[in-house]
């Protein structure tokens, strides 16, 4: 259902951020892979708040998927209200956005690398309002907080999760 190959590649840099925090947790890395994978398959469909994620939820309820996958997919909508009790929620919740913000810092750089993307560059253009205006600022630091990690600690792991798929991501690592 995913057309869009920025949205295919958001949705890959997100899985590639899980999977750095799931062996940080020591946590199922393929589970947490999946659902960094899956957590926007059905968004270019219906970006609404009335159809995403809960037409995709649907779709893969009748296709067996199991509740609790389910329900870490919802948890990434704060409009559902599902608990970000877990810290596989947490963590989704937490990469989601840093993903497309180290990106988006990376693609203004003239080497347009990940390596050049420090915590005091994501700073930097967080305070331009204008720079990557979908992004919400407050659940950038939110999501650390979540985690209970440090802000510039949380850029670096992001980051550094994104490198080896810099080049799929049209960037240099």
């Amino acid at each position: 259902m995913t057309q869009s190959e920025q949205l295919r590649r958001h949705m890959r840099s997100v899985e590639a951020a899980m999977r750095a925090y799931s062996r940080k947790y020591g946590e199922d890395e393929e589970r947490w892979a999946v659902l960094g994978l899956i957590h926007d398959w059905d968004y270019e469909s219906g970006p609404t708040m009335d159809l995403h994620p809960m037409r995709g939820i649907q779709m893969l309820r009748e296709k067996g998927w199991p509740e609790d996958v389910l329900d870490d997919i919802a948890s990434h909508a704060d409009y559902l209200s599902v608990p970000r009790d877990t810290n596989i929620r947490k963590a989704l919740n937490a990469v989601d956005e840093m993903c497309g913000f180290i990106i988006a810092c990376a693609l203004v750089k003239p080497d347009k690398s990940l390596g050049s993307v420090e915590p005091s560059t994501v700073r930097k253009k967080m305070k331009d309002k204008a720079f990557a205006r979908g992004v919400h600022r407050e659940e950038l630091v939110a999501g650390a907080e979540s985690l209970g990690i440090p802000f510039d600690e949380h850029v670096e792991n992001v980051r550094d999760a994104l490198k080896p798929i810099a080049q799929e991501l049209g960037l240099n690592p």
